[in-house]
């Protein structure tokens, strides 16, 4: 069932995965990280061979695993509205 939560935090992912202008590398990790979170929880894969770009990707993951899913949720949406904000007031 979609709940509020649930059609909210898909708006913000599309939106924000149609922009146009690129968005700095730590904001696209926070997106990652909230985003894994919010999908997958804390099921962290164990992979023998990460580079640097999957390492940084899976630290900032960990650190969200306490987080629950709908919290991630919550906070993905808050994060786009302040880029989507930023975008259209440029």
């Amino acid at each position: 069932m979609n709940t509020d939560l649930d059609i909210a935090f898909k708006e913000a992912f599309i939106k924000i995965s149609e922009l146009k202008e690129a968005v700095t590398p730590d904001i696209m990790l926070k997106f990652y990280a909230y985003y894994k979170q919010a999908n997958y929880g804390s099921n962290l894969p164990y992979e023998n061979d990460l580079n640097v770009r999957n390492a940084f990707k899976l630290n900032a993951w960990m650190q969200l695993k306490d987080m629950s899913s709908e919290e991630a949720k919550k906070e993905y949406i808050k994060l786009a509205n302040t880029v989507l904000n930023k975008q259209q007031s440029k």
